[in-house]
């Protein structure tokens, strides 16, 4: 659909304007008179010939011309058939805000309806369920709340949740809005077809994205890419964890590879970043929005401070956010600057004997930023709102001494507040014109610093990951272990020796047949975590061991039937989890410490497919664990992955968990193994 006219109108029609205070017709009509928008508006009631001065007609066929966008402000049940009105007029799209649809059970029929209208007549809905779309570029809110726009700027907002968009526009933080959408129900666009559409228009530098359902994979990281083909850089905020129930209980891969962490895998591939709360990606998306992509990643900290100096290095430390030595050459700059009592060193104080002059404090500024091991610089400065005249021109002309320094560089600024109160708006405005970015608070201006130098995405491989999203299909039925370790030997993989056995003598024969030490298991599709059910036996040896295990195997309940798979012990080495995901957001190769260690560590680091073995042996670096692989085979590992993912897509299986694998010098052995299979509607 053409979201054009609907996210930049020049007409506006509003459907249930009204004279009675409070309701969504009277406050549409409000917000457009009161914030001046520059096109056509009309209202729409069957008796009132105008309301807030603008003109009303009975019926929207009644219209003189066909509106750009249609803002529905009447009860749930009159929707369908006010939008078939609207298609039938030609407008350019519509805004319903009433309640009353798939958000409640006896509501899905009438957004059905809603629906099968929107797409016969190929109308653009926002909504229903929501407070609508604030093109603040175009002065034009298309909004049920009260809402008064200030400077329009580079920053776009698409939010599943209303109330996280309404405080967007009342927020106070020198963020220029640029688009705000509340998606509502989403029962014709979802959060992806903005994010493409918004990703286009003149002026977006960066998205904001509030999430709470991921919606369809594909088509949101075909979004993403078009952000990457236009360098708008995107952050992105999921509310909730998304366990996945049956899976977190069946595999560790489930418990380690949730909905919101897969999300956070496809966002990081392309190039975006990740928020933790509300503030924080309004934060990101300002600085994104504001600050040239920094060079590279170093990022000096200038202040006044030294607790402040001491607090920001801690931070910086936890968020990964290099602080770099300064060079020589610096040091020596800094020092004919500095009063005896202060340290030229990053994080630089300065220290309070400075404060207020503008002359060395640009200084300071501008030879910390030179120092060629630096990518961005982040200056602290508390502006209190109440101070009196002498005070506010020191807090002012330390400021301006920043802003000076800052026009002689061609670097990145942010100047952070310690508290997010004291950046009040003014000074934030003003930071913003001079060409700085203000940030609200300590961390976030670490934060802020930190993805600065994030490198643009490549859109032809964010395009492969979308092609390769696999259509939704239902869980199907899990595999023995021994059969799971066919599928693998067949592509390849290396496994044990072993055989099945059902009764002792073929237990007896088969570990003869392996020779040495043999793993005897317990094999059935239900069996999933074998050591947890006492099913599995390591380190047997000899003729009659392996009958007294084979026997105690099967006394356990319920399993007097169940065939025994005697295999090889494998050598030890490093237990590493490799598993394959394919009924989330997009499929997902896992790579983790395995072995117990899965949960308890939490660390693993998942890769959209398709990839291939560099990409494999790059992931396995980035683990927390990544010292105790050195010496193992990860050209062996990644071959393994890569064979893992082709398996995957080739049988079409749900879920593949290799764990662990045995990783050595040479060669990787997956030594257990499951596979759950999908079924397709």
């Amino acid at each position: 659909m053409d979201l054009s006219r609907l996210l930049d109108p020049r007409s506006i029609a509003v459907v249930g304007a009204s004279a009675r205070p409070g309701s969504y017709g009277n406050q549409a009509v409000a917000n457009l008179v009161a914030n001046r928008f520059p096109g056509q508006v009309f209202g729409v009631h069957p008796t009132a010939s105008a309301v807030h001065g603008v003109p009303c007609v009975p019926r929207l066929a009644d219209l003189p011309v066909a509106p750009d966008a249609v803002v529905i402000a009447t009860p749930a049940a009159t929707v369908p058939g006010l939008l078939a009105e609207a298609g039938d007029l030609g407008a350019g799209g519509a805004v319903v805000f009433a309640a009353g649809f798939a958000e409640t059970p006896g509501g899905r029929p009438l957004q059905r309806r809603l629906r099968d209208t929107a797409l016969r007549y190929g109308i653009p809905v926002c909504g229903p369920n929501g407070n609508g779309i604030v093109p603040v570029h175009a002065r034009a809110p298309m909004w049920g709340d009260a809402c008064v726009l200030g400077t329009p700027g580079p920053v776009a907002l698409v939010s599943q949740s209303g109330n996280v968009a309404v405080n967007a526009l009342a927020s106070t933080r020198g963020l220029r809005l640029h688009t705000v959408v509340s998606c509502g129900n989403q029962a014709v666009l979802d959060a992806a077809d903005y994010l493409d559409t918004v990703a286009g228009l003149p002026g977006v530098r960066a998205v904001a994205l509030y999430l709470e359902a991921d919606g369809d994979g594909a088509k949101l990281v075909r979004a993403l890419a078009r952000c990457a083909e236009r360098d708008v850089r995107v952050v992105v905020l999921k509310a909730g964890a998304s366990p996945l129930g049956a899976d977190a209980a069946a595999s560790h891969t489930g418990s380690v590879a949730g909905d919101a962490r897969v999300l956070r895998a496809v966002v990081e591939e392309a190039g975006g970043v990740w928020a933790h709360h509300p503030h924080e990606l309004l934060e990101l998306a300002k600085a994104l929005g504001y600050a040239r992509r920094a060079a590279r990643p170093g990022t000096v900290v200038v202040t006044c401070s030294g607790g402040d100096a001491a607090i920001a290095a801690d931070e910086a430390h936890r968020l990964g956010v290099a602080l770099p030595a300064l060079s020589e050459h610096t040091v020596t700059a800094l020092s004919a600057v500095l009063p005896p009592q202060a340290t030229a060193a990053n994080p630089l104080d300065y220290t309070a004997v400075l404060f207020g002059q503008v002359g060395p404090t640009a200084d300071l500024v501008a030879h910390a930023g030179a120092d060629p091991a630096v990518g961005t610089v982040l200056v602290y400065h508390d502006r209190p709102a109440d101070l009196d005249t002498a005070a506010a021109a020191d807090w002012d002309d330390a400021l301006a001494g920043v802003v000076a320094g800052a026009k002689r560089l061609d670097k990145p600024v942010l100047v952070a507040s310690t508290l997010p109160e004291l950046m009040p708006e003014p000074v934030a405005e003003a930071l913003v014109d001079a060409g700085l970015v203000p940030v609200a608070g300590l961390r976030e201006g670490v934060r802020c610093a930190g993805v600065l130098h994030h490198p643009a995405a490549d859109p032809a491989r964010l395009r492969a990951i979308a092609d390769g999203a696999t259509v939704p299909g239902a869980p199907g039925g899990w595999l023995s272990e021994h059969g799971a370790k066919e599928l693998l030997r067949a592509a390849g993989i290396r496994i044990p020796p072993g055989h099945l056995a059902p009764d002792a003598d073929a237990a007896v024969t088969a570990a003869r047949r392996v020779g040495g030490a043999v793993a005897m298991k317990l094999n059935d599709a239900d069996l999933r975590h074998k050591s947890d059910a006492g099913a599995v036996r390591l380190n047997v040896r000899g003729d009659a061991a392996v009958r007294a295990v084979f026997d105690a195997l099967r006394a356990l309940p319920g399993r007097g039937g169940t065939p025994v798979l005697v295999e090889e012990m494998c050598a030890p080495g490093v237990e590493v989890m490799v598993a394959v995901r394919r009924n989330g957001l997009v499929p997902v190769l896992v790579v983790a410490l395995g072995g117990v260690w899965v949960e308890v560590l939490d660390d693993a680091v998942l890769v959209p497919l398709p990839f291939d073995a560099a990409t494999v042996r790059d992931a396995l670096r980035r683990l927390r664990a990544a010292p105790l692989l050195a010496g193992v085979d990860l050209d062996a590992l990644a071959d393994l992955a890569t064979r893992l993912a082709a398996l995957a897509r080739d049988a079409d299986l749900d879920l593949v968990e290799l764990n662990p694998v045995i990783a050595r010098p040479d060669g990787a052995t997956a030594v257990d193994a499951v596979i759950r299979r999908r079924l397709h509607e």
